[in-house]
């Protein structure tokens, strides 16, 4: 069943792709649109499916995870050691992307005719200045109930720790409760393999719409700086394999076999929300415990989005090449720490990191409007960033358990 659903998906793929083109070739530019829009809605539907789902699963399985740690204690030191990988990990990421754009100079190459004003428009009005109120106020939930709305994940992690916590201390008293929580996340997941088996039509409508409406000639202008990313992103898979092999062992090789199907979603869809219920089965099954899983990965989806973070810095740099606007080291490295403080808890959603480049752009006085500069190749590069993003989590959630002592040895069932 497994390597069925990979194999669908991956058809999915080339299938997508072919028929964006022929559309892209063949079709009037008023059809195009039309079937752009249309056909994007399958993936839409697969995405949506996925995030109703994403909210109860993060609260049931983070407040079963923290009550079976057992105290305050254990979870400060579980927590302490994700945070470490966390910061690390980031720290490295954002550092790949300003060495490499510092060294290969990608934003030279980009054609300033090619910018996508209408893309532009829709990320500006998501967008804002800065602030240390906006940012607590995107910490710190109102209410419980419109974070899992609006499926803001640190949020439901803030709420859940605390719920968590306090289920844990009252002990026998609040087993009921924490056994119901149980069942339903067990039930959600169940959900999700009857999700998943849409994933397929969800991945051919996304590749199809975008291939349709910008072609395969996009790659003629941007080949040199997709190049230079997608080489950002082998660096940062080698150095994260690397410490993987480090920790783990010869247990790294089949972290990857588990989660290749969770990569391939998340590659395809780019969405690291898509993938959050069936990576945490997955983990599973290669040896993490539930409680260690239940704990790390809604941190990880808030705080460890490597890709995204090493894109971060390669995109706002590369625009202030495009224009010719000298940043001295000093000032990256402010930049570096800047974008450290406001990437956490982005959404693990389509174009989420552009968001931030935008205000971060805004911010060192590099023309805001340059991101429309790279919006036309970026629905490719976040699918790397994506598949790096859960890469780096599954990894994350791997290690500590490692180093709690609760990694077990894997265990095989039927998907």
């Amino acid at each position: 069943m497994k390597n069925k659903l990979t194999l669908s998906i991956l058809i999915a793929m080339v299938l997508g792709i072919v028929v964006g083109y022929l559309v892209h070739q063949n079709a009037a530019p008023e059809t195009i649109t039309a079937f752009s829009k249309n056909i994007k809605l399958l993936g839409t539907i697969f995405i949506r499916l996925v995030k109703t789902i994403i909210a109860p699963l993060v609260f049931t399985t983070l407040v079963v995870g923290i009550a079976k740690l057992g105290d305050l204690k254990t979870v400060g030191r579980v927590g302490g050691k994700a945070m470490l990988w966390f910061i690390s990990a980031s720290l490295v990421s954002l550092l790949v992307g300003m060495v490499l754009v510092n060294f290969f100079k990608p934003g030279s190459y980009i054609d300033l005719s090619q910018a996508d004003t209408a893309g532009l428009k829709d990320l500006m009005g998501k967008t804002s200045e800065f602030s240390l109120q906006k940012f607590i106020e995107h910490v710190v939930p109102s209410s419980v109930f419109e974070a899992m709305a609006t499926n803001e994940i640190l949020q439901i992690v803030i709420f859940s720790i605390f719920f968590g916590v306090a289920a844990a201390n009252l002990g026998e008293y609040s087993k009921p409760v924490i056994k119901a929580f149980d069942i339903i996340a067990h039930i959600i997941l169940k959900i999700v393999g009857y999700v998943m088996n849409f994933a397929p039509v969800g991945v051919f409508g996304t590749l199809a719409a975008v291939v349709a409406d910008k072609g395969l000639g996009i790659f003629s202008f941007y080949f040199i700086y997709f190049g230079y990313f997608v080489m950002g992103i082998a660096c940062l898979w080698i150095i994260l394999t690397s410490v993987g092999y480090f920790v783990l062992g010869k247990k790294m090789t089949s972290l990857l076999k588990h989660i290749a199907d969770p990569l391939l979603v998340a590659f395809s869809t780019t969405s690291s929300e898509a993938v959050f219920p069936k990576l945490t089965e997955e983990l599973e099954r290669f040896g993490c415990k539930n409680k260690i899983v239940s704990f790390i990965l809604p941190l990880g989806y808030s705080f460890n989005l490597d890709g995204s973070m090493m894109y971060m810095t390669f995109a706002s740099l590369a625009i202030a090449q495009a224009y010719g606007i000298h940043m001295p080291l000093g000032e990256q490295f402010t930049m570096l720490l800047v974008l450290m403080l406001t990437s956490k808890g982005i959404a693990g959603v389509p174009r989420a990191s552009l968001i931030i480049v935008l205000a971060t752009c805004a911010m060192f006085k590099i023309p805001p409007e340059g991101v429309a500069l790279i919006l036309p190749i970026d629905h490719f590069c976040d699918m790397f960033r994506t598949g790096t993003n859960v890469l780096g989590n599954a990894l994350a959630t791997s290690v500590v358990s490692k180093w709690e002592g609760e990694l077990q040895e894997s265990t095989i069932a039927n998907s």
